[in-house]
């Protein structure tokens, strides 16, 4: 029998718990600002990237599994657009004053 494959958003309310024992190991790593949201967008923009539809089994796999470097890297990338983004809105407004 195949396991039933979801989109993983589908799945996150089932395993909200799994969500908030990666939350907690990364905090006691030393990430001090993660929250479920940030695990989950990570999860979707780096290890989920090219396939969102998976099993239940994977998607609880692929939480337990994610590294700590993993999410700094992801931070690191959020971090850097947001402050390019800063820097065009900027430019623009000082070319338009």
């Amino acid at each position: 029998m195949e396991p039933m494959v979801q989109h993983v958003d589908v799945w996150k309310p089932y395993i909200k718990e799994v969500l908030e024992s990666k939350v907690s190991e990364l905090k006691l790593l030393g990430y001090n600002g993660v929250n479920d949201f940030e695990v989950w967008e990570c999860l979707k923009k780096k290890v989920w990237k090219k396939e969102q539809t998976l099993p239940l089994f994977q998607v609880v796999q692929d939480i337990l599994h994610l590294s700590g470097s993993v999410y700094m890297s992801y931070l690191t990338v959020e971090s850097q657009q947001a402050t390019d983004l800063m820097a065009q809105i900027e430019a623009l407004n000082s070319t338009e004053n």
